[in-house]
């Protein structure tokens, strides 16, 4: 828990606001020399034009405001004991974060050849945005970080996801004002209302109201502070405002303000929190912070007579060409000797003794909070053995169930036995998604209003919902970044809203697997159902099974995608993505009642290996050589699959068929490609090198000839599956939009099927007739015909 201040004067002495501001204005020195600078990193020669760098990059107009924010908090680390992180929302705000972490130690520490002495600054300075070097945003490479600077929007769901659970732990959540105009970032203000103060950490939003973007103005900062004021009372903050650097104002009284009100801020804070761990269930208005500086603050104020400081000039390099013109080199010389950087560092380079106390201690340090590199105190969870919520399958077919109810079953005692390590997000379809169990045990996480005719709300939930897939997404990545472990389930086709998150979230996995110092994070687990196939009710809004296709266009090493047909198999799969780290795992599941195929050990045998042949439908179980390999991967696609065979078998008694099911869909991948990948020869012994392929598939068929188009059999791969056809319809006329369904795949087989042929034309066209019959059924009676909705796999031929 924070503690409060325990000085009685609210104001730091002189000393102290002279360190602040020394730390303050070494910050500055360090993120324009990493902008401009390949040498002569501490001005002790003239400035000359070897020592500019060639190609000026990076952003320079909101790392004052940074600086002066974390140099203001690490005096309160320090006075209070307090556990912090900083995220820092402004996209481009790199330079000020890594100065940060050079000045407090820790980059010299994780990163040996940059030093902490002259020689190390010369290679912090030579290194950002260079060619082998590091970004110029806030990246994995950054010590304290968890939150990706490369897009906006995800500033305050990060904050709120690490504070979940977290109850000594304080998120400094500085928020862009561009940023502040994204419809993510707009919503997750609300995440207040999800934050328990008895049990999780706090969050304090501090809105960077610097007044810029690219090139416009923000709209936060053109709207009346009554206005904006206003807002953030009605989100159910409690607003300070804080301005500075547009007068005259001695910069001492500038910071004595500001640590007048952060003391302010943080008593507030530690007195919500001392309440309701007293057992206060008072609602509170957790206190935020308007931070009004110019932009580009303490920088050139104009260059060629066109104002920068406190315009949108100063967003990214206030002066480009400087190799090329001497005045400017003249005005980047002045502009960083104004930060009077001999005070700042002693002749070897190094952060001089009394700037260098205002850093925190250890893992004090925000750049060094082993919360911002959760894998340091991730623990692994605690799961019951799944196999006691298995679905008794005394045959093939003979019993249906709800995967995803039986899935939540287990999730609930998951839920049970780690009650403070695992959460379940979603966006208010957690029930809809059939995973009652989860919600019925833990309770559904509320800490507004609760009416009497509410159900599972409770200030103490488990499963975490808004409806918002953004904020469930970025809740999800903050709690697992600081080490804990989580799902999210979403209808299907509604995942597409958080593709670039996942993008921003696998990119990073993809660095951090390059960074030594970086521990291992669980992974990201999502739970897709009410899927495109059971979806006919909603319509073709509701059907969309890309996010796949997304997924897969990742760095392989930290992609899974699983498509289970059956409870079992769910069960065995997402008790392997649970134990897995740093990996995104997609499930596809879906919700509706069907005909479950495996028993536990089947499905556990199944799930290992990924992909395998079902002996039971296949003919001399697999271990002849077959005249036709009819494959699926997907729950509808299976049975669908499985219903053709038992036509086929119906109509052509002599056909030898191999049945393949695909349940890690990487498995199609070369293994030269993905590191589930199949070698070609087990491909080959599985598909056959030379037979036709019937591939059903659950999500666009493309995909699949994409994931196979080395192998040695792809000309005879032909794949069904999603093709963008979709209406408000029967479950069955769905599929047969898509030629999906068994009658398309025993024609499919026909036709390719040498010796089949122009033999079967009679019962190929009693398969075109049966289409037609089931199309009009639907159209009469409004549901799919007996023949199909009654279907049972017969078992051994």
């Amino acid at each position: 828990m924070l503690r409060k201040n325990a000085s009685k004067n609210r104001s730091p002495d002189d000393d102290t606001l002279a360190r602040i501001d020394a730390w303050w204005r070494a910050a500055n020195y360090l993120s324009v020399g990493q902008i401009y600078l390949l040498d002569n990193p501490l001005l002790r020669e003239p400035l000359e034009v070897e020592h500019i760098k060639p190609r000026l990059l990076g952003h320079w107009g909101t790392c004052p405001g940074l600086s002066f924010l974390y140099a203001h908090l690490n005096r309160t680390i320090i006075e209070r004991d307090a556990d912090m992180i900083y995220i820092c929302g402004p996209g481009h705000g790199g330079p000020a974060l890594v100065a940060a972490s050079w000045l407090e130690g820790t980059y010299s520490e994780v990163y040996s050849h940059v030093g902490p002495d002259a020689d190390g600054l010369r290679a912090l300075f030579h290194q950002f945005s260079y060619p082998g070097g590091v970004p110029s945003h806030v990246a994995p490479e950054t010590p304290g970080s968890i939150h990706e600077g490369g897009e906006l929007g995800y500033a305050l769901s990060h904050a709120y996801g690490a504070a979940f659970d977290n109850p000594g732990l304080v998120v400094a959540a500085v928020i862009g004002d561009g940023e502040a105009e994204t419809g993510p970032l707009a919503t997750s203000w609300h995440s207040n209302k999800f934050i328990n103060p008895a049990q999780d950490g706090a969050v304090l939003p501090i809105l960077h109201l610097n007044g810029y973007k690219i090139a416009n103005p923000t709209l936060f900062d053109r709207i009346p502070q009554d206005e904006l004021k206003s807002l953030l009372k009605g989100y159910g903050h409690k607003p300070y405002w804080f301005e500075a650097g547009f007068d005259d104002e001695k910069p001492a009284d500038i910071h004595r303000r500001f640590a007048t009100m952060l003391d302010t801020v943080l008593d507030e804070i530690a007195g919500i929190q001392e309440d309701a761990r007293k057992g206060s269930t008072t609602a509170v208005q957790w206190p935020a912070i308007v931070f009004r500086t110019p932009k580009g603050w303490t920088g050139p104020q104009e260059v060629d007579g066109q104002p920068v400081a406190n315009s949108w000039r100063s967003h990214q390099v206030p002066m480009s060409g400087v190799r090329d013109n001497e005045e400017y080199r003249h005005m980047l010389e002045a502009w960083m000797r104004s930060y009077r950087p001999e005070e700042l560092f002693d002749e070897q380079g190094m952060l001089s003794a009394d700037v260098a106390q205002l850093n925190p201690a250890g893992q004090r340090r925000m750049s060094a909070n082993p919360h911002a590199n959760g894998g340091l105190l991730s623990r692994d969870l605690r799961l019951g053995d799944f196999r006691h919520h298995a679905v008794d399958v005394p045959a093939p077919g003979a019993v249906n169930a709800e995967a995803t109810r039986v899935l939540g079953d287990w999730l609930g005692a998951v839920v049970e036995a780690n009650p403070d390590n695992f959460r379940v997000f979603g966006p208010d379809e957690t029930l809809s998604n059939r995973l009652n169990g989860a919600v019925e045990t833990g309770g559904k996480t509320w800490n507004a209003e609760i009416l009497p005719t509410d159900q599972h709300l409770s200030r103490t939930g488990r499963v975490t919902e808004m409806l918002s897939e953004h904020q469930c997404q970025g809740w999800l990545e903050g709690y697992v970044l600081t080490g804990r472990h989580g799902i999210f389930n979403s209808y299907e086709a509604f995942i597409h809203i958080v593709d670039a998150m996942f993008n921003q979230h696998a990119k990073w996995l993809k660095v951090t697997r390059q960074l030594p110092w970086r521990a291992p994070i669980p992974s990201l687990n999502y739970l897709l159902s009410s899927h495109v196939w059971r979806q006919d009710h909603n319509g073709f809004t509701h059907q969309d099974p890309g996010f796949i296709d997304h997924v897969v266009n990742k760095k392989a090493d930290v992609i899974r995608v699983y498509l289970p047909p059956d409870a079992n198999t769910l069960l065995a799969t997402y008790d392997q993505c649970l134990r897995s780290h740093d990996l995104v795992n997609v499930v596809v599941a879906g919700k509706q009642e069907q005909a479950q195929w495996l028993t536990m050990d089947e499905a556990v045998a199944h799930c290992t290996r990924g992909i395998g042949i079902w002996e039971w439908a296949s003919t001399g179980g697999g271990n002849v050589d077959p005249d036709v390999v009819l494959a699926s991967a997907g729950d509808v696609p299976t049975i669908e699959t499985l219903a053709a065979v038992d036509l086929l078998r119906e109509h052509f008694p002599d056909l030898k068929i191999r049945v393949v099911n695909v349940v890690d869909l990487m498995r199609l991948q070369d293994a030269r490609e993905h590191p589930h990948g199949l070698p070609d020869a087990e491909f080959d012994a599985l598909f056959t090198p030379d037979r036709p392929i019937i591939f059903a598939y659950h999500g666009y068929p493309w995909l699949i000839h994409r994931l196979t188009y080395r192998r040695t059999n792809h000309g005879n791969l032909h794949v069904r599956g999603y093709k963008e056809e979709g209406t408000t319809t029967t479950p069955f006329d769905m599929v047969m939009l898509n030629d999906l369904d068994r009658y398309h795949l025993v024609i499919d087989v026909i036709d390719r099927v040498p010796r089949l042929g122009r033999n079967a034309a009679g019962v190929r066209q009693q398969m075109v007739d049966a289409r037609l019959r089931a199309r009009d059924y639907t159209r009469e009676h409004g549901t799919d015909i007996p023949e199909v909705r009654d279907w049972r796999w017969p078992g051994p031929s």
